[in-house]
């Protein structure tokens, strides 16, 4: 099992999930998730990384921040958790809802990040998703970015049905091992979890705005790599590929949007080569 830390950071308090030695990655979850999201990933990387998962502020069993869910300053969240624990450079990986911080901290501090993987996830209103877009975003952003505690009031009583659902689409029908299925409904149950996480859809257009701006002035040139499933795709892709100047793309097949607990042999199977890169760099 990995290392359980809380690490005071930017006003708020992560819990943090520690594992292996070597050069550091960081994962970033999505939502509906926690840091367990990544239980196979880690294992499958421990043993040449050192492996950094956090439970994003408000998500999980960190802190209740008040604000801060907009990408910007959860990239710093990142880059300030990474200083903490004494770590001078990192691969970063994001899914979901960790896919624009991800991208907004390897496209502001190049020198942080080593290399970058993005999974199912899109960068706001940058081009190349129109297909994926064509009929809207997914439902669930305009429900939990409606009208303040909306969601909340509608969901309260009934989250361990709404996550179940997020994760048997997540996985094709699938479903997640129990253990770690519980884990995510207790995370995510109560008007205040509520909150936290649709905090994160409701500052959807300021991140969108932030990406903008950064593009703008700035290119993506640390190596990226870009996996998508379903529903995602290559739109991921499609958007990265004008901004960045190392882009390797993937489409991994019968997966759904949960790649690390669909599919983890699938995704360390494209993770190890592309980390084994900078393997020879100290953490």
């Amino acid at each position: 099992m990995p290392e359980l830390r809380r690490v005071p950071v930017n006003g708020v308090e992560l819990n943090v999930a520690l594992a292996g030695s070597g050069p550091a990655v960081l994962l970033l979850h999505g939502f509906p998730h926690t840091w367990e999201l990544w239980t196979d990933v880690m294992a499958g990387l421990a043993g040449r990384h050192r492996v950094i998962a956090p439970d994003l502020r408000g998500f999980g069993a960190s802190g209740r921040a008040a604000a801060g869910y907009d990408a910007g300053a959860l990239a710093e969240d990142a880059a300030a958790l990474l200083a903490a624990l004494g770590v001078s450079s990192a691969a970063v990986a994001g899914i979901d809802a960790g896919t624009a911080p991800a991208f907004l901290l390897a496209l502001r501090r190049p020198g942080l990040v080593r290399r970058l993987v993005v999974m199912e996830g899109l960068l706001g209103r940058l081009p190349g998703a129109e297909d994926f877009l064509a009929g809207g975003p997914p439902w669930w952003f305009g429900f939990h970015s409606a009208g303040p505690g909306l969601a909340e009031t509608v969901l309260e009583g009934h989250e361990a049905a709404y996550v179940d659902w997020f994760l048997r689409a997540g996985t094709l029908g699938d479903g997640v091992r129990p253990a770690v299925r519980d884990a995510f409904v207790r995370a995510y149950t109560g008007r205040r979890a509520l909150r936290c996480a649709f905090s994160y859809y409701r500052a959807l257009p300021e991140s969108a705005a932030q990406i903008e701006q950064a593009v703008a002035t700035a290119r993506l040139t640390v190596p990226t790599m870009a996996v998508g499933a379903r529903p995602v795709g290559t739109a991921l892709e499609r958007q990265l590929r004008p901004v960045t100047d190392d882009l390797t793309g993937h489409v991994i097949e019968d997966c759904g949007h949960i790649i690390p607990l669909h599919r983890p042999h699938a995704l360390l199977t494209l993770l190890r080569p592309f980390l084994a890169g900078d393997d020879t760099r100290t953490p």
